[in-house]
């Protein structure tokens, strides 16, 4: 197991990762999971009594203010004092909204993540970001707000599917993209089947801790982040609304694509990326530009009226604040 020092708490990464489960100190313990995770993930945590089991349904399109309503009565039905705990047990719905109605209820209490799905454990749990999304917007109610604990045991990998795996890769590629020219060079000259799992999550935990160590409200360093996202957020958010949401690392591997053209790289640079997505992973249908526009307005990146992008100048590294007029796209 190997401890991964963040701001004001730990990232636990290994097969023995849940003995740092601590719950000690707490008056009530709640679990926050969906019926994925209630199924095949909360028998492998350890028994603890009195434990009160919330349940949401899974899926981005619950990822809303109602169900976080669903979830403060249970707490507060359940006497849920300040002094109580609540672990989020689950993939980037579980964590975003669970610690928002932590960092919220009785204004804080504390929380520990437990992702279960690959993009959770490489990038939505780490690195204090919480919310909800509403109207069809990724993420416009939120805040920063650090776990107390982070817990990645990359055996619960063993529960997801290989879309659900492929999803998640989306947000490793996109860190080795802005900071790891010679690690993109290894993914890249690998198969997919052939990778090495542990050691890529742990690197990917790495390049975002360190980046968010930097720069943790995203005033500048951290916007590097954000790579891949102003297209893939509104993507994500044109399907939500259509009622056919797709997966969040499918939407991120479009936008790292389309965002790819809008950089400073050389053309063989742009089509050794493109390629390499487009022979390893099924995309949906790209939606025209301009029926994405209202989405990317919306963006919460956005300065001076302007389209606001993170995009590369070189594979491994990446550039803030390029903003872009609506005739620029």
């Amino acid at each position: 197991m190997k401890e991964i020092k963040s701001a004001n708490y730990s990232i636990w990464v290994g097969d023995d990762s849940l003995s740092k489960l601590d719950l000690s100190q707490y008056s009530k313990v709640g679990i926050l999971v969906d019926e994925n995770t209630k199924r095949d993930c909360l028998k492998k945590l350890p028994k603890i009594p009195g434990v009160l089991i919330i349940e949401i349904e899974s899926g981005e399109k619950n990822k809303t203010i109602d169900s976080c309503n669903f979830i403060w009565h249970r707490l507060t039905n359940n006497n849920f004092d300040r002094n109580s705990l609540l672990i989020n047990l689950g993939g980037g719905v579980i964590g975003d909204m669970g610690g928002f109605c932590a960092s919220t209820y009785k204004r804080g209490i504390n929380f520990i993540q437990i992702p279960t799905t690959l993009l959770a454990m490489v990038d939505a749990s780490i690195g204090g970001k919480v919310g909800v999304n509403t109207h069809d917007l990724k993420n416009q109610i939120g805040l920063f707000s650090n776990p107390n604990s982070v817990i990645i045991n990359p055996a619960f990998l063993e529960t997801l599917s290989t879309d659900q795996l492929k999803s998640g890769f989306a947000e490793v590629i996109k860190h080795v993209l802005i900071s790891n020219q010679m690690l993109w060079q290894d993914i890249s000259n690998s198969s997919f089947e052939e990778l090495d799992w542990r050691h890529i999550i742990e690197t990917s935990i790495k390049i975002k801790n360190e980046i968010v160590l930097k720069d943790p409200k995203e005033n500048n360093e951290r916007k590097k982040l954000n790579f891949g996202h102003t297209y893939g957020h509104a993507i994500e958010s044109y399907y939500l609304k259509k009622g056919n949401p797709i997966l969040h690392g499918e939407a991120i591997f479009m936008g790292i694509i389309l965002e790819t053209e809008l950089s400073s790289l050389s053309l063989e640079e742009k089509n050794q990326i493109k390629n390499y997505i487009l022979s390893n992973f099924q995309l949906p249908h790209y939606p025209s530009k301009s029926e994405l526009l209202n989405f990317m307005w919306n963006d919460k990146k956005n300065l001076k009226e302007r389209i606001n992008f993170s995009l590369l100048k070189a594979i491994g590294s990446c550039t803030v604040d390029n903003l872009f007029s609506e005739d620029e796209l």
